[in-house]
């Protein structure tokens, strides 16, 4: 029983010092944010910079970005939401198309968000499989799937029926998804960029990391092409062995980046040149100009994600974003162009 009392103790103490320790964090972190609020901030952005002209990224206008190629108006992530962008545009058209990519078994590159299909494809209803992940399965294997099963507007699941078309609403690979801009880009005479998400990590994720950087060379758009990823060890991989692309942070350098333009600080020696952030989701208001203008000082580029409140759009434009990605490009697109 004695035994049984001290190690209930020792539970408690420990507990109590955890508790102690994060409230002495977030105490030191307060006193810290308010000590920065007087500090001297960057002000404007001189566009004629070095810095800046250097970075294809920065202009003296916010891109409009289409977050999974615009996953509210069409099923994320498949030519069926790429579609959306250009044959379906009613008045509207994107800059850049956002998406996210994991490597297949058979070692291609795919369109996926998650980890696995089950939340937007038919896997779990139709077929009874959980837990589908792409490096698990071939490409082939993959094609089976309705990757708009669970899509929904108005209330109404479209591709559920048993008359929908469903040829734009599977599995597409990298490849696919590049000959179909590059034809759409042949017929409005204008260039796309994009912001690539690589999803898998470690070993995989180098493996994706190589054969990403090969297909944009082969279709001639590194130059326009932003790669990201929340796997560290996959951003020093590209940074050692793909110099030629351009990455956004990390979170640690998210983190670093801010801290340091609190601060005023000054950044040296950084291997991204675009900042990927949310607004104000996760504690920490990142849509301020002192943010913008901070980063465009160094020539880094500054993208948000992901927005879809009007009023959000329109503050984030008027600070000077680079780029704005959003599930609703046309809302974005009507409001940056207004």
């Amino acid at each position: 029983m004695r035994k049984k009392s001290k190690n209930k103790r020792k539970g408690r103490f420990k507990g109590l010092i955890i508790t102690l320790t994060v409230i002495a964090s977030i105490i030191v972190v307060f006193v810290l944010l308010c000590v920065s609020t007087y500090i001297p901030r960057t002000k404007g952005t001189d566009y004629n910079s070095d810095a800046v002209k250097n970075n294809y990224w920065i202009t003296q206008k916010t891109m409009v970005s289409a977050h999974r190629a615009g996953r509210t108006l069409a099923p994320e992530n498949t030519l069926a939401a790429f579609k959306a962008c250009f044959e379906n545009m009613a008045g509207y058209s994107v800059d850049v198309l956002e998406f996210d990519l994991h490597l297949t078994k058979d070692k291609r590159l795919v369109l996926l968000h998650d980890d696995t299909l089950d939340r937007t494809s038919d896997c779990v209803a139709v077929y009874g499989k959980k837990k589908v992940k792409p490096i698990d399965k071939t490409l082939e294997e993959l094609k089976k799937y309705n990757m708009g099963y669970n899509f929904e507007i108005d209330g109404e699941y479209p591709y559920r029926s048993t008359t929908a078309d469903l040829s734009y609403c599977r599995v597409c690979t990298l490849e696919e998804v590049l000959d179909y801009v590059k034809t759409q880009e042949e017929l409005l005479g204008k260039k796309i960029s994009y912001i690539i998400e690589i999803k898998n990590g470690k070993n995989d994720g180098y493996q994706a990391a190589d054969l990403l950087a090969k297909i944009m060379s082969n279709y001639g758009i590194t130059d326009r092409t932003i790669i990201g990823t929340f796997k560290g060890e996959v951003s020093k991989y590209l940074d050692k062995n793909h110099p030629e692309i351009t990455r956004s942070a990390g979170i640690a350098e998210v983190f670093g980046f801010y801290f340091s333009c609190m601060f005023g600080l000054p950044l040296n020696n950084v291997k991204y040149k675009v900042l990927q952030i949310p607004y104000k989701d996760f504690v920490i208001n990142f849509g301020k100009k002192s943010i913008v203008d901070y980063a465009h000082k160094y020539g880094i580029a500054v993208q948000y994600w992901t927005i879809n409140k009007a009023k959000d759009i329109d503050h984030l434009n008027a600070i000077g974003a680079d780029a704005i990605m959003s599930d609703n490009p046309k809302l974005c697109y009507e409001i940056v162009n207004a």
